[in-house]
């Protein structure tokens, strides 16, 4: 239960997470900040900036298809 805790509490910010989401949608990560972010961001940021990641990237999606559809 203390390492669930411990996991929560980790210092890494919102935006750092947001950054490293945004770098792994397109699979450029080096291995030496892959494990650094692995000990400093939040597993809940990560859930939280992946889900907007997704929902930005399908929103992109059929905003491009529905632009070369409709000329």
């Amino acid at each position: 239960m203390d390492e669930l805790k411990e996991t929560a509490q980790r210092k890494a910010s919102f935006g750092k997470t947001m950054k490293a989401v945004f770098w792994s949608f397109f699979g450029i990560r080096k291995k030496s900040d892959y494990e650094k972010d692995a000990q400093q961001l939040n597993p809940v940021h990560v859930i939280i900036a992946g889900l907007i990641g997704a929902i930005i990237f399908v929103v992109t999606l059929i905003l491009v298809v529905k632009s070369v559809v409709g000329k």
